[in-house]
């Protein structure tokens, strides 16, 4: 079954540019797979930390290390940014660390809520990624880890943030007329947290998913909760495509229009699986 993407017109000519495939469990049919960078095509990550060389717990990505402790951080980095839950950005080497990693950090596409100016989010650095999976317990001489490694994970890892941020624009178009531009303004990591829609499917016989993020979006004054179910491929013809990860992108039903938004694109998702089958 994949990941059971929630984002409207899924079945309607998606571009991989968003997330997830999958068949209903929801009763909404259609969705796609996130997409990759090119440079990453031989490295079977799952979204965070790697899975396959990198053997780190896949719990939050750096960009929302709510498994964070703040007894485990630097005695400089006690204080916790309450939009991302993280640190302030650590750009020194770790000690012992076995070679030098690039600082510079990417700016993405996803504008930053909660400004008066208009500023995007930024990415973490190779480094500061790879200081947040030592805070998280992994330890580099446990995984024959090489620079481009990280190059890899960090690629990927934007990549798919990217591809929700995507998602969520597609769930955003159905109140367009009510806000053109959307802002994401928090996120947090909630991998131990499995969503109502998780276990459902894990009873159903299907894996759960590796990672789980909230992202707070600002709808031009209204702050909207959309919920991300990371789940792993496991395909073999994953290593071929670059493609790792099945994203589940929907908004949480914790107000009337959130549960209005989601039963409008099930009746879509259907009315197109159908009528596409009679094609």
């Amino acid at each position: 079954m994949g990941g059971s993407v929630s984002s409207p017109v899924a079945g309607a000519g998606n571009s991989g540019a968003a997330v997830l495939t999958e068949s209903p469990t929801n009763g909404c049919p259609v969705q796609h797979v996130s997409p990759s960078p090119n440079s990453a095509s031989q490295l079977s990550v799952s979204e965070c930390p790697a899975q396959n060389r990198v053997n780190v717990q896949t719990s939050q990505c750096p960009v929302t290390a709510s498994g964070c402790d703040s007894s485990t951080m630097d005695s400089n980095s006690d204080a916790l940014d309450p939009t991302n839950m993280m640190p302030p950005p650590n750009q020194l080497p770790s000690p012992g660390q076995p070679f030098p990693l690039p600082t510079k950090r990417q700016v993405s596409s996803i504008p930053r809520g909660g400004l008066d100016k208009d500023e995007k989010w930024m990415y973490p650095s190779q480094q500061m990624f790879w200081n947040a999976m030592l805070r998280k317990g992994w330890k580099w001489k446990d995984d024959e880890v090489q620079p481009k490694d990280m190059d890899h994970i960090i690629k990927i890892h934007n990549a798919n943030n990217e591809a929700a941020w995507e998602e969520i624009l597609k769930w955003e178009a159905l109140h367009f007329n009510e806000c053109r531009s959307p802002k994401l303004l928090s996120f947090r990591g909630k991998a131990k947290e499995f969503s109502p829609r998780a276990r459902i499917r894990s009873w159903l016989g299907y894996e759960l998913p590796f990672d789980r993020h909230d992202w707070v979006v600002d709808r031009c004054g209204r702050e909207v909760r959309y919920i991300i179910d990371y789940y792993d491929i496991g395909d073999e013809d994953a290593y071929k495509t670059g493609e790792f990860v099945f994203l589940d992108v929907r908004p949480a039903m914790d107000s009337f229009q959130a549960v209005l938004d989601r039963a409008r694109v099930c009746v879509l998702r259907w009315t197109l699986y159908f009528s596409g089958k009679e094609n």
